[in-house]
């Protein structure tokens, strides 16, 4: 790369810019885990959530269950009193029987939904149970998350600010490289995980750590060009002991 008056100028400006992106690129995972801590949270509540609504429905089916056994009691027990009505008015002894049978037939099948009803209210009484309890724990539940997640947007206050101020600071930074060189570091960085600037030791990039060859090392030594790792693309520069 051929060298040009401001290059020292802009090794230096590039290594203070790759002090504001480490910081970025640290506090944007940091404030990246308290979110995934968050919308874990949510999840745990959602979860939570839609297994009282299912209790709730449960619940629901159950008391429409048993409102249908005791309309159709209701409805047997009318029938039983309108044929023992009859009864006392038939003429002949096969109405009688017919009536007599009618009567019977309707009484077992009371008996039956009478009993059906019986372990019906017992279930509609567990699924309230559950849905007592799944209320109260999913309140407390609820109160649990909001108290931890002001605790984590507490914590994450601090971090927004210091990602703010080095956004600014790295905007500025950014307005005094010449843009084909600003979009050079862009493109480094997004390639390497935000590390675009780093400094050569013993003849070793400390990006990819691996060697560089001599003479190149020495041209980075001497600083009066932007040389790049010809393995990882990174931008190099030599720290004077």
């Amino acid at each position: 790369m051929k060298d040009t008056p401001n290059q020292v100028q802009d090794i230096e400006t590039l290594i203070k810019l790759q002090e504001a992106e480490t910081e970025i690129v640290r506090l944007k995972g940091i404030l990246e885990k308290f979110e995934k801590e968050k919308n874990k949270l949510c999840s745990k509540l959602k979860q939570f959530g839609m297994a009282l609504e299912e209790n709730k429905n449960n619940f629901v089916k159950a008391s429409e269950i048993c409102c249908d056994l005791e309309k159709e009691i209701k409805m047997i027990d009318d029938r039983i009193v309108k044929s023992n009505e009859k009864l006392k008015m038939v003429k002949t002894n096969k109405e009688y029987q017919l009536f007599l049978r009618e009567v019977d037939d309707n009484k077992k099948r009371k008996d039956a939904l009478e009993t059906e009803l019986i372990e019906r209210l017992d279930e509609k009484e567990k699924i309230e149970g559950l849905v007592q309890e799944s209320q109260k724990g999913f309140s407390l539940l609820e109160a649990q998350i909001e108290s931890e997640q002001k605790d984590i947007e507490k914590k994450t206050v601090e971090d927004r600010e210091m990602l703010d101020e080095y956004l600014e600071s790295q905007a500025k930074i950014g307005k005094t490289l010449d843009p084909s060189l600003m979009n050079r570091f862009n493109k480094i960085s997004k390639m390497n995980q935000g590390l675009a600037v780093v400094n050569v030791k013993n003849e070793v990039c400390m990006g990819c750590f691996m060697n560089i060859p001599p003479q190149l090392y020495i041209e980075v030594q001497r600083g009066k060009s932007l040389i790049s790792c010809p393995q990882c693309s990174r931008i190099l520069y030599y720290i004077k002991n």
